[in-house]
């Protein structure tokens, strides 16, 4: 569904009506010059002795002018209800793309992002279960919820009870409440949070389009800007710079002098050599 504002009945029966307001003026207008004619032809052809009453033909005028002027204000009235669309219609575009919170028992999924919901317990809840169906009433997922007293927020990823992400579509759910002794906990009521596509009018009523479905603008409790969930990139950015070891390796020969430094002087030639 796009977000295109739509304008539903009320803005056709407003065109219809205001197209009827023109037809009766037109054929109120032809009416009115074939009286004229009848009444200018009778008057040439009348008894000059026995002249019409004159009373009748007057009658007859009111007549055409009340409805016409009758006609007038419905032309106004049409006017004035499509400036009230206009201006219902330009004031309602400021909830599209926004994301509301209204009464309702009905989740719509758009394939991708999870939806939330929040419901009210009364106290003496010791038991509590949301199940959720698809359009053909099938439960296609349950799960036990919190049984705290007051108000309490539940999140739905959109997945089965297998664990396999649904189809778009508007699904619906119920939360079955039980007290000490097993019986059914009357009082329950949910709120569920949607983004808003388009507007749309109907019986005078304007609707928030949320998925599949319109909501009533007195059911809306309160209106926010639209938060999309985006999935953060984890892979580590760190910059991985060469850290190899730039410490100057400067070959560090040993810098003593490698020259042989040796005695090598003869010592075995004693010189003392003794006369028999």
């Amino acid at each position: 569904m796009t977000s295109d504002v739509s304008l539903g009945v009320t803005a056709s029966d407003a065109a219809l009506q205001a197209q009827q307001t023109q037809a009766q003026a037109a054929s109120l207008n032809s009416d009115f010059d074939d009286f004229l004619i009848l009444l200018t032809t009778q008057l040439q052809n009348q008894d000059p002795l026995n002249p019409t009453d004159s009373s009748e033909f007057t009658n007859q005028l009111v007549q055409f002018s009340q409805v016409e002027q009758q006609i007038n204000t419905n032309d106004k009235l049409d006017a004035l209800i499509a400036q009230q669309i206009g201006t219902a219609v330009g004031q309602a575009v400021g909830f599209v793309g926004k994301d509301i919170t209204y009464q309702s028992i009905e989740l719509p999924f758009d394939g991708t992002d999870p939806v939330k919901m929040s419901y009210y317990l009364p106290e003496g809840v010791v038991e509590a279960k949301i199940n959720i169906r698809d359009e053909e009433g099938e439960v296609i997922y349950s799960s036990d919820i919190s049984t705290a007293s007051g108000l309490n927020d539940f999140q739905w990823d959109g997945t089965n009870d297998g664990g396999e992400t649904l189809a778009e579509g508007t699904y619906t759910f119920t939360i079955d409440a039980l007290d000490y002794e097993g019986n059914a906990v009357n009082g329950v009521s949910s709120v569920v949070t949607g983004n808003v596509s388009g507007i749309e009018i109907q019986n005078g009523l304007i609707f928030l389009l949320v998925g599949e479905r319109a909501v009533e603008l007195s059911n809306v409790i309160n209106v926010k800007e639209h938060k999309a969930n985006t999935v953060t990139d984890t892979t580590d950015t760190t910059d991985e710079t060469d850290s190899t070891d730039t410490t100057d390796e400067t070959d560090e020969t040993d810098a003593a002098d490698g020259t042989d430094t040796t005695d090598t002087t003869d010592t075995s030639g004693d010189g003392s050599g003794t006369n028999a």
